[in-house]
């Protein structure tokens, strides 16, 4: 064996070696993957295969006054992607349908509900404080030696909460709400209570209305049972009423009283923004079972088996040697095909699944012109080496060609799925030009490889082996390159 041809057969072990460790080491599923059941050897499946939610929301387009309700309805599309990114949703597909309405397929989700009520919330955070008239009943049951419970009086409309504001340096009056705020809260845990916070920092203008506002509710003195509370609202729902104990001039603050889960949606609703558009619904709610992902996979691996023994065996006994040598480049082009899934990461689906069994005719399809050009070259006369390497070179024009048509339609498909919002064409599209890239990098490389390492050997003067009549070995150095 030349240098050469060591040289990218050690090539070809370390990938099969990588791509092998890639494919069957498991990635450590994350929290989120736990948790929605969305992970299958480390690779994502799609909404066919891994099951989940199908929803269907309208939007309320008709408070927007002179903004283009596309716009509008792109900004629904934004924000729903960041809430739905953070609360762990891998791979979802949100897209617009027709003129109001954001269809959303959330693969793999269990808990329905926190999701419907995550995606469905305008998130319009606002603060407020008590009238006159509701701090002195409220501070008549301080007096009495009770904390009063805001949230009950609330609910009973015992007591009356307006919003916050206070005037800017512009000599304008604002109201102090989310709008102020810097997408940067997050959860914290108090060391000393060793319970959950929401921690938000607005933006100068919010600072300096934060200030203002703290400043009117703090008696200046703390722990004082003259503080008054500052209410915090979302989408008009009482979320917490903390008291306020001390001035805050630097924009920054915390959300108390709050869970540890209530805690984590409310950071995601917060940082993604308020939704531009009230959403009704959802309209359509489809659960889809996981068992028949299940079923479609099975389904598809008995399909994609049967069809690669039949392909092998027919390579097999019509090519001899090389069509065994081929098939060993095969598997590891499906290894290989499997590894890249993992690493770009792809999100399998049925429309994928089809796509990689039909790269895999692709592959074989490229090694069938290579051996058929190599048959004529040893019927022609020429010693193996010589025959491999005229076999490949003439071969090429056609396998480079054909597949980068492929690839070529592949990118219309593609483009048309995105155009389309069909996510199935695009994954079908992905999928293919992936298997049809590594199929012409196993056929040029892997299979020639294997083939020139018989050049030189006892079975190189059988070339009944390789398709041709028998003859003595006389082939060259240079032919053996």
């Amino acid at each position: 064996m030349n240098r050469g041809n060591l040289i990218r057969l050690t090539i070809i072990v370390i990938l099969v070696v990588l791509a092998l460790c890639e494919v069957l080491i498991k990635d450590a599923p994350s929290i989120q993957e736990s948790r929605h059941g969305n992970n299958t050897l480390g690779m994502s499946l799609g909404l066919d295969l891994s099951g989940g939610t199908l929803l269907v929301y309208k939007a309320d387009l008709s408070d927007i006054g002179d903004e283009d309700p596309g716009d509008a309805m792109q900004g629904v599309v934004e924000i729903i992607w960041r809430r739905v990114d953070a609360y762990g949703v891998t791979e979802p597909v949100i897209q617009k349908q027709g003129s109001d309405r954001i269809s959303i397929q959330l693969p793999g989700i269990r808990d329905m509900k926190a999701a419907v009520d995550l995606i469905g919330q305008t998130a319009e955070l606002d603060f407020r404080e008590l009238t006159e008239d509701s701090w002195e009943y409220a501070r008549s049951i301080i007096a009495e030696g009770f904390f009063p419970d805001y949230p009950s009086l609330t609910e009973q409309d015992a007591i009356e909460w307006i919003p916050a504001t206070a005037l800017t340096s512009k000599g304008e009056v604002v109201h102090l709400s989310g709008k102020h705020l810097k997408r940067t809260t997050r959860v914290v845990i108090r060391q000393d209570t060793n319970r959950p916070e929401v921690a938000f920092e607005l933006n100068d203008e919010g600072a300096e209305l934060l200030e203002k506002i703290t400043g009117r509710l703090f008696s200046g003195v703390e722990d004082s049972l003259d503080n008054r509370p500052m209410g915090i609202f979302l989408d008009n729902n009482y979320v917490s009423s903390p008291t306020v104990q001390s001035v805050i001039p630097d924009g920054q603050g915390v959300i108390t009283n709050i869970g540890l889960e209530d805690a984590q949606e409310l950071s995601i609703l917060l940082n993604a923004g308020a939704l531009p558009v009230p959403l009704e619904g959802p309209i359509v709610r489809e659960d889809i079972d996981p068992t028949l992902g299940s079923d479609s996979i099975k389904k598809s691996l008995i399909a994609g088996v049967v069809g690669l023994i039949l392909v092998l065996a027919f390579m097999m006994l019509y090519y001899r040697l090389p069509g065994v040598l081929a098939g060993c480049a095969l598997l590891f082009y499906g290894i290989l095909v499997l590894a890249a899934f993992k690493l770009i990461p792809v999100t399998l689906t049925l429309a994928g699944i089809a796509a990689f069994i039909l790269s895999i005719g692709m592959a074989v399809d490229a090694n069938v012109l290579i051996f058929e050009r190599l048959r004529e070259e040893l019927r022609a006369g020429r010693t193996l080496g010589g025959a491999i390497e005229t076999g490949f070179n003439r071969a090429w024009t056609a396998i480079r060609d054909s597949n980068i048509s492929t690839l070529i339609t592949c990118g219309i498909l593609y483009w048309m799925g995105s155009s389309l919002a069909v996510p199935s064409v695009m994954g079908f599209a992905l999928t293919l030009a992936i298997g049809v890239a590594l199929s012409m990098f196993t056929a040029i490389f892997v299979t020639r490889t294997f083939l020139r390492l018989f050049i030189g050997t006892r079975l190189a003067s059988n070339i009944s082996l390789f398709g041709g009549a028998r003859f003595e070995q006389t082939s060259t150095p240079k032919e053996q390159e």
